[in-house]
């Protein structure tokens, strides 16, 4: 019975090694398909990652083609005279960023600056009207102390020295126009020369192969246009500059002379309370 007992002890001891043999084998496998699973996932990632920079890289490129598409074009356009239109953009807004400057500076509210006026005149005579003149900024505030340093001259006196001085200011707020436009008639007449040049050099390189090349007589007469093209760019850009500028001292000359037909009232009316 002793032997048996020993038989079946030592084969349930083999039986329950093998059960734990068994298992770990099994834990093995799991964890090596994990570790596997793990390393799959991984790599994908590490691969979605090196696929990524590339998605920056022509984001990065996209960004930075306007630049690099410009700077290409203004060298095949030829540096010569791609400079010359180039130099007419920049004096062109030099002149209509100072206009645009010295239009808004010379704007006055008309309103205010009445209503000052004939209470300074109604309460301390000419002298506060002209202070008041004098602090105010902008050429209808110029107009009304010309008009009362002369009002001991008569009215017809004070009407004429409105006129004449609204056409000085009138001059000083179109002074510049006139380059400006000059900037816009010759931006696009360089990219004509431009072009005109370049054609004669693609039919010199014709005559000089012999045999027309389509794709030679083609690329000289891209690299031709692009003067043209940018000339006519330039123009357009000026163009919008000089209406405005037109147009607000348009707006200041209506003021300008409303005004001045509001101050005439004004000293007729003190000249008969006087």
């Amino acid at each position: 019975m002793k032997k048996l007992f020993a038989f079946i002890a030592v084969i349930g001891m083999l039986n329950i090694g093998a059960s734990f043999n068994v298992v770990a084998q099994d834990e093995t496998a799991e964890a090596t398909v994990d570790t596997t699973q793990v390393d799959t996932t991984a790599t994908e990632e590490v691969a979605q990652e090196t696929a990524t920079p590339p998605a920056f890289e022509d984001e990065a490129i996209e960004s930075t083609s306007f630049h690099q598409v410009v700077k290409k074009q203004f060298i095949q356009g030829g540096a010569m005279f791609m400079s010359f239109v180039l130099l007419t953009l920049i004096l062109g807004l030099a002149l209509s960023i100072e206009r645009i400057i010295y239009l808004n500076l010379s704007s006055t509210n008309t309103k205010k600056l009445i209503a000052s006026l004939e209470d300074a005149l109604n309460n301390g005579g000419v002298d506060a009207a002209k202070e008041v003149c004098r602090n105010t900024r902008g050429p209808i505030a110029s107009i009304f102390y010309q008009g009362l340093d002369r009002i001991d001259e008569g009215i017809e006196v004070v009407e004429k020295s409105v006129v004449s001085y609204g056409s000085v200011q009138m001059g000083l707020l179109e002074k510049g126009l006139s380059w400006i436009g000059l900037m816009i008639g010759l931006a696009p007449m360089l990219g004509f020369m431009g072009t005109v040049i370049g054609m004669i050099d693609a039919f010199d390189s014709i005559q000089s192969m012999g045999t027309i090349s389509p794709a030679a007589v083609a690329g000289g007469i891209k690299v031709a246009l692009i003067t043209t093209v940018s000339g006519l760019i330039v123009a357009m850009i000026l163009q919008v500059f000089y209406n405005y500028c037109t147009a607000k001292i348009d707006s200041i000359v209506n003021n300008m002379e409303d005004s001045s037909i509001t101050l005439i009232d004004i000293l007729v009316k003190y000249n008969l309370k006087k």
